[in-house]
């Protein structure tokens, strides 16, 4: 059975054709809205674990510098007087 090229062209157009969009009460601007300050806590929440692992990469980094410090600086036993 083959389908008429009419038809193909119609149901691409009837699958293509655009529909309304319309903005969510974020995005349209009623910011007291509880969608919107969902959407806060969201982003707080989302910040909040962003800036924890951040911190922990930059504490890792420091905890290896002071070790490789520490290796090749190895404290001494025994400290010469102060003169």
């Amino acid at each position: 059975m083959k389908i008429p090229r009419k038809f193909l062209i119609a149901a691409a157009l009837m699958f293509l054709r655009p529909s309304p969009l319309f903005a969510c009460a974020a995005c349209y601007g009623k910011s007291d809205s509880a969608l919107a300050q969902g959407m806060n806590w969201g982003i707080f929440t989302l910040m909040g674990f962003i800036v924890t692992v951040l911190t922990g990469i930059a504490l890792f980094f420091v905890h290896i510098v002071r070790k490789e410090e520490a290796a090749v600086n190895p404290p001494s036993l025994h400290r010469p007087a102060d003169l």
